[in-house]
């Protein structure tokens, strides 16, 4: 398990329950010591104790599944470790150019949220969901046993639900569309998942990120795959509705409130994964018919130059620089 983040952790946690003999590889000292001497904990339940190595002394073994759990921004980093990547299956938000250039042939996407804490390897699952796996292509037989035995190894472990799927694009798609318009505006703002559905002027931009996000997938051509009550296509469906959209923001607001936002912890390291959610946006545009995100793009740059803080007037300033344009 390459990132004792959240994800990895969650991940390790069912293979180690599930009889696997599990590294979890990490960068964070205080993580390393935590975890060898206290194990890894989803939920308060422990798992097995598994082995802990530090990501600057390990080196991949030639015959080990590698589940890729760490940002995106730090996957440059890894992928120069690894010349064999066929045991490689990244579990990873968004869409990274260097990843994408990889030849691994599986990938896996969760719709579960899962919060881990800062210093040691003990996550809780803040918003329940699926773990998909699937090829990046038509995948060999030995290729899908892979997975196929990483899902009964999951299911065993007790993560559930777990599902092989054929093309693994269009669920990481349909995440992408939620995570860029739910994790910069949240982290931006400093406010819970839940927070965004409440205020009016997140409200309003949230919808209209959400819209802007379906619509250059569906231009760029990307198929896209149900996760969560709706397909993307309904979801859009149901944004044009202003008043049902906002009666349903009021049913789905409970459920989100308190969720963890991904990027909140990142806000002030100089480093986000927005690049591999709103800026692939913006490459698969082509730079046209994405205002929201490019506003998006500038306000997070513009917060990591200037060392601003997140706060409800990083949302005014944004609602007022897309009003000045005509697009809010």
């Amino acid at each position: 398990m390459i990132g004792a983040g959240g994800i990895g952790v969650t991940l390790g946690w069912s293979l180690a329950r599930a009889g696997w003999g599990v590294t979890m590889v990490d960068a964070n000292p205080a993580k390393l010591s935590a975890g060898r001497r206290e194990g890894i904990s989803v939920d308060g339940v422990s798992g097995h104790r598994v082995a802990f190595c530090a990501f600057a002394d390990w080196t991949p073994p030639a015959d080990a599944v590698l589940l890729l759990c760490t940002k995106t921004f730090d996957n440059a980093a890894v992928l120069a470790r690894l010349p064999e990547r066929r045991l490689l299956v990244p579990v990873q938000n968004g869409f990274d150019p260097a990843l994408l250039a990889s030849d691994h042939p599986c990938e896996g996407i969760a719709s579960f949220v899962s919060q881990c804490e800062r210093g040691r390897p003990a996550t809780r699952i803040t918003r329940p969901g699926e773990l998909y796996l699937g090829g990046r292509r038509l995948l060999a037989p030995s290729e899908r046993a892979l997975l196929n035995e990483l899902a009964a190894g999951f299911l065993r472990g007790g993560l559930k639900p777990v599902q092989v799927v054929d093309r693994i694009d269009p669920y990481k798609s349909s995440k992408l569309m939620y995570n860029a318009a739910i994790s910069p505006l949240a982290a931006a703002a400093g406010i819970d998942n839940g927070q965004l559905l409440g205020d009016g002027l997140a409200q309003r931009l949230f919808f209209a990120l959400l819209r802007e996000n379906y619509a250059i997938l569906r231009r760029g051509g990307v198929r896209l795959a149900r996760i969560g009550p709706f397909h993307p296509r309904v979801v859009d469906a149901i944004l044009r509705v202003p008043g049902l959209a906002r009666l349903l923001a009021r049913a789905f607001r409970p459920g989100l409130s308190g969720t963890y936002c991904s990027m909140a912890p990142d806000m002030g390291s100089g480093r986000t994964e927005v690049a591999a959610y709103n800026g692939h946006l913006e490459r698969l545009a082509k730079g046209t018919g994405c205002p929201i995100n490019h506003a998006v793009l500038r306000m997070m740059g513009a917060m990591q130059e200037k060392g601003l803080s997140p706060g409800r007037e990083r949302l005014v300033e944004l609602g007022d620089t897309l009003s000045a344009g005509g697009v809010l």
